[in-house]
């Protein structure tokens, strides 16, 4: 019969199958232990730490402690006895049986041990996930205000928001200037959005916008609105308003703005017939024809630019733009435009294919018409509703004489 003690309890354990399986545990015990015929599991007892015990299985041996604690049974697996050694195993059991005297039930003890841990972990896991988030790009926070803003803005709006925050490297659909690169560049605002949010400071959107600002201003000032009011959506949203900075854009930031200038270059229906005969005597054909068929089409540059054969349609008089807004869309193919493009050498895909179309960004006026760029003839195109009817009365004249 042996004697223990638990609760200030004394407690005599029964003869039978518990006294005849207590023995010292070893090492070599342990490893003797084998799980007798027709048994499920049996228990080998420990005179040490009499509340532990080797419980045999079918394909395992674990240390297991044993006790009672208000009149009822409580067993505990304290774990592998490949993975704890013996005496570990002797100190776990007095433990437990220390807090089974102590009116703790060691296998809540347990439980609230392995709850503790797993809260550990999920803590440690969100605050890996908030530092890798805070870490990501600013791209990912304007990803997500794309997405929320889309419904509210009007498609030159969207795709504005897309260039400025382009990748680039994709091929060039249009035609090139000289010494320009096959891929595209990467949009205004990436470099910027390629940085944590949190990084996206007063100084560094000042170094930024100074050096865009000398470059390209026209696409800097854009380019700073869009970031201002992308920056000021962070700052009232939960996910991000403790890593924007809100001054980034601030008034430091908009000194460094270019000062914004008036276009007063516009082609005026008098200036007609002197432009149309100074153009006429361009040297190169396809110089010559890009710049009346943009005149008389009222087409983008870089649409016109970007023009292919395949996209004229000579039998039924129609010509195919392929806009950055609008899209596609499909216009008439007037008799003198049909006739300028006609005569075009065919080189390649493109209708306007010339080494030196980038001289139509220059200044070609004849003398007496001021000033005037291209983009200043698509802005005459539509200065009065005359001035159609006044391109239309003129070429139509150049087509009789031609």
């Amino acid at each position: 019969m042996a004697t223990w003690r638990l609760h200030g309890i004394a407690h005599v354990a029964k003869s039978g199958a518990d006294e005849m399986n207590r023995e010292r545990l070893t090492p070599d015990r342990i490893r003797r232990l084998t799980l007798p015929a027709g048994t499920g599991q049996s228990f080998m007892w420990d005179t040490d730490a009499p509340r532990l015990a080797v419980r045999v299985t079918a394909g395992a041996k674990s240390f297991v402690f044993e006790a009672k604690l208000n009149r009822q049974t409580v067993r505990v697996t304290i774990g592998d006895t490949r993975a704890w050694t013996l005496s570990s195993a002797r100190d776990e059991a007095r433990r437990l049986q220390t807090m089974g005297d102590q009116g703790i039930d060691p296998r809540q003890e347990k439980r609230d041990r392995i709850a503790e841990a797993e809260a550990k972990r999920a803590e440690d896991e969100a605050k890996r996930e908030e530092a890798k988030r805070v870490a990501a790009p600013a791209l990912d926070a304007w990803q997500a205000y794309l997405i929320a803003r889309t419904p509210k803005w009007g498609a030159r709006s969207l795709l504005d928001h897309q260039s400025v925050s382009d990748a680039g490297g994709k091929p060039k659909a249009r035609a090139r200037h000289t010494g320009e690169g096959e891929t595209t560049l990467p949009g205004i605002l990436r470099p910027l959005l390629e940085l944590p949010l949190e990084k996206i400071t007063a100084d560094r959107v000042c170094v930024w916008l100074k050096d865009e600002a000398d470059r390209r201003p026209t696409q800097a000032s854009l380019a700073f609105r869009l970031l201002r009011g992308f920056l000021n959506w962070c700052s009232v949203r939960d996910e991000y308003k403790a890593q924007v900075h809100t001054d980034a854009c601030a008034s430091r930031a908009k000194d460094e703005l270019p000062k914004q200038g008036v276009k007063d270059d516009c082609l005026q229906r008098e200036q007609l017939p002197l432009w149309f005969a100074h153009v006429r005597q361009i040297g190169n054909p396809v110089v010559a024809a890009y710049l009346q068929a943009l005149l008389l089409t009222g087409a983008r540059r870089e649409e016109l630019a970007g023009l292919t054969w395949e996209d004229l349609g000579f039998q039924w008089k129609s010509m195919t733009i392929r806009g950055k807004v609008e899209g596609e869309r499909v216009i008439p193919l007037t008799p003198y435009v049909a006739s300028l493009l006609a005569a075009l050498p065919r080189r390649n895909q493109w209708v306007f294919a010339s080494p030196r179309l980038d001289c139509c960004d220059q200044d070609l006026s004849p003398q007496g018409t001021g000033s005037l760029l291209p983009h200043g003839q698509q802005g005459g195109h539509s200065t009065s509703p005359c001035w159609k009817a006044s391109c239309a009365a003129y070429y139509a004249g150049l087509g009789a004489k031609s």
